[in-house]
């Protein structure tokens, strides 16, 4: 990786799409631990509902070659070493916005009010949303820890894609040939 390195096992978060109810908890659960209140637009996991019925959740794949770090000019992105999540700098971020458009699934966000991007830094390890979606049994999204010599077998950037794409996607599995013309 040019840049980019990782010691430690590298943690990321794998949805399937076909559990997400919509309940949005993981929205609540995000913002309630970065922002200490319920506000989902602070929120670094979006639920994207484009067709009733096919709920998208919406966060950091964690791309194996991070596109969003190496395109910023500033510095401000970092992989944390034990993760693998990506850390903004908020002191170092002008919400230039070339992370977003460097991004494959355009997933990093401006905060609504202070003006930096936000992206999931995976809670240091111990995803809140992950944790929420599990209590609730939907297991929509389930935390993966994967060492480094297998991670590297994989690539998570196949979850790095815009929520149309998901969605285009999933309405197909859930509504078959009746999907036609829903996006």
């Amino acid at each position: 990786m040019d840049g980019v390195s990782l010691s430690s096992t590298k943690t990321w978060i794998s949805r399937d799409y076909s559990r997400c109810s919509g309940c949005r908890r993981c929205e609540i659960a995000c913002s309630l631990h970065h922002e200490g209140v319920i506000w989902p637009e602070a929120s670094r996991v979006r639920v994207f509902m484009l067709v009733p019925g096919a709920e998208v959740p919406h966060l950091c794949a964690q791309c194996d070659d991070y596109p969003c770090v190496k395109s910023c000019p500033f510095e401000a992105l970092s992989v944390d070493d034990k993760t693998g999540a990506v850390i903004v700098d908020r002191e170092k971020c002008t919400a230039c916005g070339i992370c977003i458009n460097a991004c494959p699934g355009r997933i990093p966000h401006l905060h609504p009010r202070d003006g930096y991007v936000l992206i999931c830094d995976l809670c240091g390890g111990d995803p809140q949303c992950v944790k929420v979606c599990q209590e609730g049994k939907w297991d929509a999204l389930r935390l993966v820890r994967e060492m480094p010599q297998t991670w590297q077998l994989y690539t998570t950037k196949l979850y790095a894609r815009t929520p149309e794409d998901i969605t285009r996607d999933l309405v197909k599995i859930l509504f078959g040939e009746a999907s036609e013309g829903m996006i």
